[in-house]
Order: C-alpha cells, then sequence, then structure tokens
C-alpha cells in the first residue's frame, strides 16, 4: 500500500514528500510490515540513538493497532530509520504507557542502511510485532485494524503520511477512529 500526504494540512503544502510503499502480512505469530521509503534530503533527519526515545522527531515509520485482546486501548510501535523504537499503550494519546525494554526487544526490526540517490534518500525497515505483546497466544483467527504513518517532525521539512485517511485539521495520527482493517 502507499502512504499518502493529506493535502488539506498546511505541514504538507508546498515541499517534495517522500514516498512510502508498505507490504502488511499477518502470520499466526506477527504482524510484519515491510516499508520502502524514498525521501528528499531535506525530509530526512537521524538524530534519536535510543529505544523509547522522540522517535517522531527523526525519518520515522509507524504501526498503529488497535488491541485485539482488548479493542479499548491502541498500541503505536515508532521506529526510526536507525531502527530505534518507541513503543506504547493507552487508551488515547494522552495516557500512553511506554512498553518495556523486554517488550521492545521482542519487536524484530530490519533495516535497511539508507542510501543517497541524487537528492533522495532510500531506506527501508521491516518490523514484526509477536502476537504475545497483546496477551495473544496467536493470531489465528484475528482482524488487525489500525494505520501505518511516515513522518519526521523535526527534519528540515516535516511532513506527514498514512496509509489510510486522517480527516483532521492538522496532523494527528493518535486518532483510532480512522483506523482501518489490514
Amino acid at each position: 500500500m502507499l502512504l499518502k500526504p493529506n493535502m488539506n494540512w498546511v505541514a504538507n503544502q508546498g515541499k517534495s514528500l517522500p514516498t512510502v510503499f508498505a507490504e502488511c502480512e499477518l502470520s499466526s505469530d506477527y504482524f510484519t510490515v515491510r516499508f520502502s521509503v524514498e525521501e528528499p534530503s531535506d525530509c530526512f533527519r537521524a538524530e534519536v540513538m535510543e529505544d523509547n526515545g522522540s522517535s517522531w522527531e527523526d525519518s520515522c515509520v509507524e504501526i498503529f493497532l488497535q488491541n485485539p485482546a482488548n479493542p479499548a486501548e491502541y498500541f503505536n510501535f515508532e521506529t526510526t530509520c536507525r531502527g530505534y523504537l518507541l513503543a506504547a499503550r493507552g487508551p488515547d494519546r494522552h495516557s500512553r504507557t511506554k512498553l518495556s525494554q523486554a517488550e521492545i526487544d521482542s519487536v524484530i526490526r530490519r533495516k535497511e542502511l539508507a542510501s543517497v540517490a541524487g537528492n533522495l534518500v532510500c531506506w527501508g525497515m521491516t518490523v514484526q510485532i509477536p502476537a504475545r505483546i497483546f496477551g495473544l497466544k496467536s493470531f489465528e483467527g484475528v482482524t488487525l485494524k489500525g494505520n501505518l504513518y511516515k513522518c519526521a517532525d523535526k527534519a528540515k521539512a516535516p511532513h506527514y503520511l498514512s496509509a489510510f485517511e486522517i480527516e483532521t485539521e492538522k496532523p494527528d495520527f493518535h486518532r483510532p477512529e480512522f483506523f482501518r482493517e489490514f
């Protein structure tokens, strides 16, 4: 699937934006998303150097998932281009609990090193989220709802893309009412 910018958001207007493709796969043990990113150098940033850091400030791909074991909450998995992960859970943007380092370590991340082609920085990230992080033994028979995002809030050219449209006045990824079935 192609992640698209909401052109009603001022932050996305008047600039070259990244191209982001995502491929999703659900097995009994993992929900896997493979991201392929090509972004203008002004959109690229790689400063975060730790898990549970401010990943959204860097070139980052994000997976937000409604908890299939408790639909009143959702998880966010935000992975920088370097492979650092911010992960949290809760019912809304304000009531979030960060996952422990052991839980973060259970999320498999495989990065493709960034390369430069003209003015484009090209990189990729594969994220595998285990069923057990939701308290499930398996994803068998489970339907997952959520959204995928790409952002870089502190890049020279901040930008915000999503797989499924978010109908808000300004960028806001913490909106489970816009989650869709994968």
